[in-house]
């Protein structure tokens, strides 16, 4: 049994609980908010102590062994270091981090500490982009050419007076918040690596990005690949997101959407069964993962290193947008480790 406390008691904090307290290899123990009402609500929920601050629950707590980590994205860095430097194991919710330096900071500490990092993008747990990853690898549709994705969600209007639309807290808008999902997704799915970025970006207001539209070229097996990202926050689909990805090889492709993944190749076309999970699923298998890299029985499914891409990814996009010119990923990401 495994002590926790838990970083963050809102929204998906609240969701991520009701999963961990089904989990026999789970003790919910302390929890941190800055709200009185999340901690009122955690206390009388799990009969367990709150905190105000971080250092205060870290200070207090002496017998901890995890940490989940689901505050606002700008808060991750500090309280996954503090975390870490208390010997602790940490589970991460996306983003990681905001910034490329501290995004090289904490996949630094992490190589070094003894401890667990992982970052919670759940599509790594999910059968659908688990096969479509299975199909690139195995060359199924050929040399990958070429990928487009795109995600669409009405999360612009569910946000007003949310730290989700405070880039102090967020690091930005949609980009770093579902967004990041889809860039998870296109990296891991094709094991790529993202090499440079154009964009062009539109603000709903200062710093909160609504729709992205991204020229991407990543590299895979030593060559480039050709990829379009379209990101928006403005959409019908909600809560959930609707998104998909098409991808390119020389003998066929592959795509997935809402209904399901379709292979085209020489012989046609035909649909992949696929079972779609629930997010409580996902959330219980992402967990599951967590403990069994802490316990030694496999290697991390989500390490810092992956969210670090991505977190150049969003980076570059930034700054591509703002300066109008294409961005090298990896050059931002070398002169951080500098």
């Amino acid at each position: 049994m495994y002590r926790l406390a838990q970083f963050g008691l809102g929204g998906l904090g609240t969701v991520m609980l009701s999963v961990i307290e089904e989990m026999d290899r789970l003790e919910v123990v302390a929890g941190v908010d800055p709200k009185a009402d999340a901690r009122e609500s955690f206390e009388e929920a799990y009969d367990c102590p709150t905190y105000t601050s971080h250092e205060g629950l870290l200070a207090g707590h002496s017998d901890l062994d995890v940490v989940n980590i689901v505050s606002p994205h700008a808060l991750h860095y500090e309280q996954t270091m503090a975390a870490l430097e208390s010997g602790l194991s940490v589970h991460v919710e996306k983003p990681m981090v905001t910034g490329i330096e501290d995004a090289v900071a904490l996949t630094e500490a992490a190589v070094d500490s003894d401890q667990t990092v992982q970052v919670g993008y759940q599509r790594h747990f999910d059968p659908r982009y688990e096969t479509l990853r299975e199909i690139v690898a195995n060359d199924t549709i050929g040399e990958l050419g070429g990928v487009n994705c795109f995600l669409e969600q009405n999360w612009i209007d569910g946000q007003d007076g949310s730290w989700r639309a405070d880039p102090s807290l967020s690091g930005g808008g949609q980009l770093y918040d579902s967004g990041s999902h889809l860039l998870d997704a296109l990296l891991w799915t094709t094991d790529g690596t993202p090499r440079s970025v154009s964009a062009d970006i539109s603000y709903d207001t200062p710093g909160v990005d609504i729709h992205s539209s991204l020229s991407v070229t990543l590299a895979r097996d030593g060559r480039p690949v050709p990829t379009t990202v379209f990101i928006t926050g403005d959409g019908p689909s909600a809560p959930a997101p609707r998104e998909g990805l098409y991808l390119w090889g020389s003998e066929g492709s592959v795509e997935y959407t809402e209904s399901g993944i379709t292979v085209h190749d020489e012989d046609g076309s035909r649909q992949v069964d696929v079972k779609t999970p629930t997010f409580d699923e996902l959330t219980e298998r992402k967990l599951d993962a967590f403990l069994d890299t802490v316990a030694g029985k496999c290697e991390n499914p989500v390490p810092p290193a992956a969210a670090l891409d991505v977190i150049g990814l969003t980076e570059g996009a930034y700054l591509a947008d703002e300066r109008g010119e294409r961005v090298d990923v990896q050059a931002l990401l070398d002169e951080a480790r500098s």
